[in-house]
């Protein structure tokens, strides 16, 4: 066996994709033993445990001789699980137990147990999307793969399966049954549960239409977290790019990929104790962190003055950016984050400042520290503040009704529809996102002289200025009215404290 060399393609992970490796294996005289070169991390060294077992569990036979296992390029550190399936097949074929026809077209990622079985890696709905777009067949454990993806893979459960070789594999089966539904969205959260929030369910429909930041200010019980956590129930299904990269990020974090796999827009709602790696992003292995699981659906931060200020702070850039990134000594990884901020907050530490049925128990100075928090640069990045006020009790004892999530996401439908069909006619010129927004004289100076009495900065007065553009197409209107910059303006100050 002496000179046998061989190379097997695989892959690694690294931020949100699919890094391709090669995996060179050279069989020479000498002391028997395998060795793995490459700039390898711990995980990646203690496949050698992990192929010595599988082989002996398989029926194999351990080769006596020298084994190297090159990763190449070897310039780049690797890491994870997901080349052991790869090690062990090249080792298989340097030593003629394995046939190695087919092997060219292949790329194969999988964790090995050590009876031999082949289990499913992190990220390997981006190890699919490599291997589909570079006209690959994944070989890998494909059954938590969406129907989409399996098309171009092969299924192996055990390397006992690799005798006749990849060729002979099999591709996955799709499940039989109730065929895929996009858009669908659960029945149990309907926004006709939350009782006398009209106002504020509209400031929702506002924000959804608009892809607009929202931060909610009121008493504890006034329905913060039941509005906030119904928003998905009103946004419109994600598109095959979005749900795509969005099921890349979750499942590179290990996270189920279920609901979005139906389009359900994803919904974030992390502890307020998170740290500033577990919002953003980072870790070794570096993943991505909430706000890029967040991708393309709600993030929502309740108790919102309770987060730490730095991770608060770390917010900013990717709101405006729709991406992170995360430098490291071996380089900047790059996650999107195109998200839509909800956060919630009580007026004061106990809750009740502004209450009229209950007196507020903070002193002055503990209300000014906890509203310190509810201003600066990052909520004057958020566009709608709204108050949301103690329901009525015969309101939530009888039920009080309202808005539907059906009538409310028909309304968000319809406002998207309406802007599409007017930028259409009309692009947006992103120089001048106000002008080009066909204001009525009227607006106009009713957005100035609001824009003066209120003192609002460059950035809010463009932000004002949007809101107004999105409850335009709300009612329909072609030209932005002085009523909806009248309505913007009062989003932007009614929670002021």
């Amino acid at each position: 066996m002496s000179g046998a060399n061989v190379q097997v393609r695989s892959a690694i992970i690294r931020g949100a994709e699919a890094i391709p490796i090669t995996i060179e294996v050279s069989v020479t005289g000498g002391l028997p033993g395998i060795t793995i070169v490459g700039m390898p991390d711990a995980m990646v060294l203690e496949a050698r445990q992990r192929v010595r077992c599988a082989i002996k569990a398989a029926d194999y036979t351990l080769p006596r001789c020298n084994v190297t296992v090159n990763l190449a390029p070897s310039e780049l550190r690797k890491t994870g699980t997901g080349l052991d399936l790869a090690i062990l097949t090249a080792v298989l074929v340097a030593t003629r137990q394995v046939p190695s026809a087919g092997l060219a077209d292949c790329m194969l990622v999988g964790e090995l147990g050590l009876d031999g079985s082949v289990c499913p890696v992190r990220g390997l709905i981006a190890f699919a999307t490599y291997a589909r777009e570079h006209n690959l067949e994944l070989v890998c454990q494909a059954l938590s793969l969406p129907p989409e993806l399996k098309g171009t893979c092969r299924q192996i459960d055990s390397i006992m399966q690799l005798r006749r070789g990849v060729a002979d594999l099999p591709t996955p089966l799709l499940v039989s049954g109730t065929p895929l539904q996009i858009g669908h969205v659960p029945s149990e959260l309907d926004f006709a549960d939350v009782a006398d929030q009209e106002l504020a369910k509209r400031a929702l429909v506002v924000a959804a239409a608009g892809n607009h930041g929202v931060l909610m200010v009121g008493p504890p019980g006034s329905g913060k977290t039941m509005l906030a956590r119904r928003l998905p129930s009103i946004l419109p299904p994600m598109d095959d790019g979005e749900r795509l990269q969005s099921m890349i990020l979750r499942s590179v974090a290990g996270v189920d990929c279920d609901d979005v796999a139906h389009g359900i827009r994803p919904f974030r709602s992390p502890h307020h104790s998170i740290s500033v790696a577990g919002l953003i992003g980072g870790g070794r292995p570096v993943i991505p962190g909430e706000i890029s699981l967040a991708h393309g659906g709600v993030l929502f931060l309740d108790e919102f003055p309770e987060f730490a200020n730095n991770a608060l702070q770390a917010l900013r850039q990717p709101l405006e950016e729709h991406e992170v990134r995360i430098v490291r000594v071996d380089g900047v990884y790059t996650f999107p984050c195109s998200f839509m901020l909800v956060a919630a907050a009580n007026p004061c530490p106990c809750g009740h400042l502004g209450d009229p049925a209950k007196t507020c128990s903070c002193s002055e100075g503990a209300v000014a520290r906890y509203q310190a928090k509810l201003a600066g640069p990052l909520v004057d990045r958020i566009d709608l503040l709204i108050h949301v006020g103690r329901p009525q009790s015969d309101l939530v004892v009888r039920g009080g009704g309202g808005m539907s999530s059906a009538d409310m996401g028909q309304m968000v439908q319809d406002a998207r529809s309406f802007r599409q069909e007017r930028r259409r006619e009309r692009p947006v010129d992103a120089h001048d996102p106000i002008e080009s927004a066909s204001y009525e004289p009227k607006a106009l100076r009713a957005l100035e002289t609001l824009g003066n009495r209120l003192a609002l900065g460059g950035r809010a007065l463009v932000r004002v200025g949007r809101i107004a553009r999105t409850i335009a197409d709300v009612s329909a209107h072609d030209l932005v009215q002085e009523t909806d910059v009248i309505e913007a303006c009062g989003y932007r100050t009614q929670s002021k404290l």
